[in-house]
């Protein structure tokens, strides 16, 4: 504390009504010989200014502040039942460092919740995309066992892996997360509707290449070759876009750790899709034809561009935010 003014005793607390308490609450910092009541008025007053409180205690008179408090933190070896019985963290520890452990996994488990949720959204986004367009145009570009299989293994596999995605490197640096931000903020449903659309045009730009490779022609009409390649272009366009998924905003060229779990989604997706098409009992069962080499990697070029494309948006959307916050 560098001035005196800094610090307010519960007295003088009592003698300000609400509203001149909450106007004034960031010019302390220390607040001494505080009653239950003036701690729930310190928390209220801080909500009431926009912020995100947390308040620790072990003793019954700190109830009231804690339960009052956005996160209410109690002690584990220390506090008592009343204590812990209105805390939303109870430190076994008694150790305060283990708050700031606690709250960067915390970060780390709803951000894999958002980029699983945001993946999944966005990937079956495409899919009825894919399917409403094929239909409207009077042709099939995937069957309902196409779209069980992609289900089945391009789309959870690489989900369950994202949960194990390790924190960002700035997760500690970005401000609390408000009370009443829904998990479609921050510019998220806006991300899975790009998205989508933009893994919907990739699959579709494949069948009419692979009609176009079959029958020589630009001619929308039912072709073995087209429906192929657009089940390999949106299988394995999704496994990549999952890439995508470890940062909503930065670059994955820029994360240092590696995420193996996904990685391997990725190898077993692409040799289990390789072997539907491949295979010849398996290719009969969903109606699939062997396309020619230059077929599976014209649909794979176009898988891998979703990485690319994403990456670009996403660096325009930096550059936006970091003009936005300049402007404030």
């Amino acid at each position: 504390m560098e001035d005196e003014k800094q610090a307010i005793t519960g007295a003088d607390i009592e003698a300000m009504d609400d509203e001149t308490f909450a106007k004034s609450i960031d010019r302390f910092s220390v607040y001494a010989r505080v009653q239950p009541e003036h701690k729930v008025r310190i928390v209220k007053a801080w909500k009431e200014r926009g912020m995100v409180t947390a308040m620790t205690g072990d003793g019954v008179n700190d109830a009231p502040s804690i339960k009052s408090a956005d996160i209410g933190i109690g002690m584990g070896i220390t506090g008592t039942d009343v204590t812990k019985n209105v805390a939303d963290m109870i430190l076994a520890d008694d150790n305060f460092a283990t708050i700031v452990n606690a709250v960067d996994e915390g970060r780390r488990i709803y951000s894999n919740i958002c980029k699983a949720i945001q993946f999944l959204l966005g990937s079956n986004l495409a899919e009825v995309i894919s399917v409403f367009i094929a239909t409207i145009m009077g042709f099939t570009i995937l069957k309902p066992t196409h779209l069980l299989w992609i289900n089945l293994i391009t789309d959870s596999l690489p989900a369950l892996s994202l949960s194990m995605e390790e924190n960002e490197a700035d997760a500690m640096k970005k401000p609390p997360r408000l009370s009443k931000e829904g998990i479609f903020s921050n510019g998220i449903g806006l991300d899975i509707a790009y998205q989508g659309i933009l893994i919907a045009a990739l699959t579709l730009l494949a069948y009419f290449i692979g009609e176009f490779l079959e029958n020589g022609a630009w001619v929308i009409k039912e072709s073995a070759d087209g429906m192929t390649m657009a089940f390999l272009t949106l299988s394995m366009t999704e496994i990549f876009h999952s890439l995508n998924m470890r940062s909503q905003r930065g670059s994955i060229f820029r994360l240092k750790k590696q995420n193996l779990f996904l990685w391997g989604s990725l190898l077993l997706a692409l040799l289990l899709t390789t072997a539907v098409i491949y295979i010849p009992f398996l290719a009969d069962l969903f109606q699939f034809t062997s396309i020619s080499a230059v077929e599976y990697f014209t649909a794979m070029a176009l898988s891998v561009s979703v990485i690319p494309l994403v990456e670009g948006i996403k660096a325009i959307e930096r550059a936006v935010f970091k003009k936005k916050k300049k402007l404030l």
